[in-house]
């Protein structure tokens, strides 16, 4: 089966491409970020000024012109026509105990805001000691430990909201 990728540039012009007619386009990369592409015997010098490869966002400028160009592969398509966002799945109100243990520190209090991948707490399991980090933007709402408190699996730790 071959794979299909759907771009979507400016928000407004959609494009399907396979993986043939990706490979079968002449680049040539010319530095780190440039590229000069010939397609129908037309010159095209491509600059990547900008990329989030998790999101699959990119800036791209051709020759004078910037495009915001985003990039969707079949699993994308897939979760998209069943109604899901992978968003959705990072919307996290509470943060639970992953195993038993020892709370070490706490890095926050009520009503800190936090960006994701903040630091929150340690948790020491199994002589090891565990970060727990924030999995999206918020506000902590309530912390329900302390510090050298014992904890079980899926105790509540942390409120967001």
């Amino acid at each position: 089966m071959e794979k299909k990728f759907s771009v979507k540039v400016n928000d407004s012009f959609e494009f399907e491409f396979s993986q043939d007619e990706i490979n079968a386009l002449d680049t040539q990369k010319v530095s780190v970020n440039n590229y000069h592409v010939l397609r129908e015997n037309r010159s095209f010098k491509a600059n990547i000024a900008n990329s989030d490869f998790l999101k699959r966002q990119y800036q791209v400028k051709i020759n004078s012109n910037n495009y915001q160009v985003n990039i969707s592969n079949e699993l994308d398509q897939l979760i998209d026509k069943m109604g899901l966002t992978l968003t959705s799945a990072l919307m996290v109100n509470d943060i639970k105990a992953p195993m038993p243990g020892l709370i070490l520190d706490l890095m926050v209090r009520e009503g800190d805001e936090v960006k994701e991948g903040d630091y929150l707490l340690v948790l020491e399991a199994m002589k090891m000691e565990n970060t727990l980090s924030a999995p999206r933007d918020g506000v902590v709402k309530a912390i329900s430990v302390e510090k050298g408190e014992s904890v079980d699996k899926n105790q509540l730790l942390i409120e967001m909201e």
